[in-house]
């Protein structure tokens, strides 16, 4: 069983090496075959904990050219925050030592098209667990809907908000939103120990594009 720690750096240069193999169309898939399956039968020590959205296009460990037991992934529509994802964070941290963790979004996302839908004055009611999950997207809707001057005097926006954008944004308040709700988390941020990277997925491309760090790389 492993026992070395890898540095932050050195893992998310490896997420990038196997994503640039990926976008070339020459991915290696590394550690899938029989005898990794047996090997990791009694333990784990993945590399990364991933947190990213559940989208069917978004196959976290196909698009770092990564094999069995490399990441700890943990997903949600529209990569938002709850106790659950928190405390599977944690675990990654705590207990697996990943020294990373990536928290992925990428365009053309269905939950941050709802919240900006939802917003609009003939917006269609949405199913109780579904609008928990928009509502939290919301204020990166209003946020971007402001600086683009895009309101109108009844605060419903005047003219189409760049998904893209608010996207972003909600990308970050997620990050922002993991380190002020897990003390253990940000603990090991300062200790230097754990960075936290906001990165977006280009679906077209295939290529994952850093927005935010928190840490040391």
């Amino acid at each position: 069983m492993p026992t070395d720690r890898r540095l932050p750096a050195q893992v998310w240069r490896e997420m990038e090496r196997g994503n640039a193999r990926f976008v070339a169309g020459e991915p290696q898939h590394p550690r899938q075959d029989v005898d990794r399956r047996a090997e990791l039968a009694s333990f784990q020590a993945p590399h990364a904990a991933l947190f990213g959205c559940s989208d069917s296009r978004l196959a976290a460990e196909i698009i770092f050219d990564k094999g069995l037991g490399d990441l700890f992934v943990v997903r949600n529509a529209g990569q938002v925050i709850s106790d659950s994802v928190i405390g599977s964070l944690e675990y990654a941290v705590a207990v697996l030592k990943v020294p990373l963790i990536l928290v992925l979004g990428h365009d053309e996302c269905g939950a941050v098209a709802a919240a900006i839908q939802s917003v609009g004055p003939e917006a269609p009611a949405l199913p109780a667990h579904i609008r928990g999950i928009v509502d939290q997207i919301v204020p990166a809707v209003d946020r971007v809907r402001l600086a683009a001057g895009q309101a109108d005097a009844d605060g419903i926006d005047a003219a189409p908000l760049d998904p893209a954008e608010v996207g972003r944004e909600h990308l970050r308040d997620t990050v922002g939103a993991l380190l002020a709700a897990s003390e253990l988390i940000s603990d090991e941020v300062a200790a230097g120990t754990l960075a936290i990277v906001g990165a977006n997925y280009r679906l077209r491309e295939g290529r994952v594009v850093p927005d935010v760090v928190v840490g040391q790389l």
